[in-house]
């Protein structure tokens, strides 16, 4: 079977000038992920590629499979995810251009399938820092490298989706002192924290949210896009640099860790007493 070790949660613009890419389908207990899985090696490392809108961009940011995508990956055998996003700025100082390192969600999604534990087993895994500390400050590292603007931390509000927020959902969300706004975070990076993988979350401001800020334009599609494809280039560099940084065993960044003693009843548990990890491992 095919495997990985690495997983990036991002199109072709990540692997299109890679020697050796090979296609594979993987199939989930949760329907089918976004796309296939792009593998190839990077910087020595495997390194599993999917896109999360697929490859097309035809899939909704509510329309998404995210248990599939998650699964498939730790299927591949993959114990880090880096999770690029384009993202608004709720607040000035975070601008149209910079590089956000999250540290907290806000989950403002309804009705998305989020958990893998939907019974028999009763489990509770802890969202507190769902982010990967070690795989952060490796990503602020390679971003600053690469002479970008980088916001080390901060509050991604994850947003149903596919409409954007009201000028007055934009003002309630920084008034909260919020920095980032997205639609695809949540579940994608708690789902990765059940599975015992480490996350990490690279934004890329492409606007501020809703024109909240006096001066400014309201957000639209259009927009976006332009601020992204201008950007594409670097967040292309800093994901494969970032790549090359990660540790040569990635258990030591502890992902697994946060499953012990997370059962409902209270008694401690290993990962491996997981059914999910029967299959996976």
């Amino acid at each position: 079977m095919s495997k990985a070790e690495i997983g990036v949660f991002g199109g072709s613009g990540f692997y299109s000038l890679l020697n050796d890419v090979r296609e594979v389908k993987v199939d989930t207990p949760y329907g089918p992920p976004s796309d296939s899985l792009m593998l190839a090696t990077v910087n020595g490392r495997k390194v599993a590629f999917l896109p999360r809108h697929g490859r097309n961009h035809t899939l909704p940011p509510h329309k998404i499979n995210f248990r599939a995508n998650v699964w498939a990956m730790r299927s591949l055998g993959v114990q880090a995810i880096i999770s690029p996003c384009a993202a608004g700025s709720l607040q000035p100082h975070v601008k149209p251009g910079d590089f956000v390192v999250c540290d907290q969600f806000v989950d403002r999604t309804n009705g998305r399938a989020d958990t893998f534990f939907d019974g028999p087993i009763v489990t509770h895994i802890s969202p507190a820092d769902t982010y990967s500390k070690e795989l952060r400050q490796l990503a602020v590292d390679s971003i600053r490298q690469h002479g970008i603007k980088c916001h080390d931390g901060g509050t991604v509000v994850v947003i149903q989706g596919p409409r954007f927020s009201t000028k007055s959902e934009s003002k309630w969300f920084h008034d909260a002192g919020w920095e980032v706004i997205n639609m695809t975070q949540y579940p994608e990076a708690y789902l990765c924290r059940e599975l015992g993988m480490a996350v990490v979350n690279i934004s890329l401001i492409t606007d501020y949210d809703s024109g909240v800020f006096t001066g400014t334009e309201a957000v639209n599609a259009h927009d976006v896009l332009e601020v992204f494809t201008k950007n594409a280039e670097r967040i292309k560099s800093v994901v494969l640099d970032l790549i090359g940084k990660m540790p040569a065993d990635l258990s030591t960044l502890g992902a697994r860790q946060g499953l012990e003693f997370s059962r409902g009843d209270g008694h401690a548990q290993s990962p491996d007493d997981i059914r999910l990890f029967e299959v996976l491992d």
